[in-house]
């Protein structure tokens, strides 16, 4: 069986376990009042399990093999893939996660896409650096206000 499908199949697994939990267990210790409501806490487990174990089984029976392949992994020859940029793109997630504290989440998230998309090939500073930082700002606003989730902007010595 190929990897994608032995993939599927521990995937399948751990959908049906979460499903299981999410119709059954979780439910159990609601309150009186909330067996009421429209949508319960375990709504969106419901969903997420019902299409895990569909696009899983998809995968399984093999349903998505009409589309045209662009080529597989070859495990044997992984020197010929860019395991350079995929492993200072890890570091960089981790980097930006020790980073996202003590520098404040327009720092480090606008330092993030602007070195992610340097070590991904991208030579524009002109394009990168704004879009970056615009990105941030954004997300930012969309966190802070709209959603109502404090998240420090600023590192802490500006007094943000």
């Amino acid at each position: 069986m190929a990897l994608d499908r032995w993939i599927a199949l521990i995937l399948l697994g751990i959908c049906l376990t979460y499903g299981y939990t999410a119709w059954f267990t979780m439910d159990g210790s609601l309150a009186p009042f909330m067996k009421r409501n429209p949508i319960w806490p375990s709504t969106f487990p419901k969903v997420l399990s019902v299409l895990g174990i569909i696009a899983s089984l998809i995968i399984l029976l093999g349903l998505e093999k009409s589309e045209t392949k662009v080529g597989e992994i070859d495990y044997r020859r992984l020197g010929e893939y860019h395991l350079g940029q995929a492993v200072l793109l890890l570091a960089l997630m981790v980097a930006y996660a020790l980073c996202l504290r003590p520098l404040g989440f327009l720092v480090s998230t606008g330092a993030f896409l602007i070195l992610g998309s340097f070590i991904l090939g991208e030579r524009k500073w002109h394009v990168m650096v704004p879009v970056s930082v615009l990105t941030a700002v954004v997300v930012w606003y969309l966190v802070q206000q709209v959603l109502g989730i404090y998240m420090r902007p600023l590192p802490g010595f500006f007094g943000g």
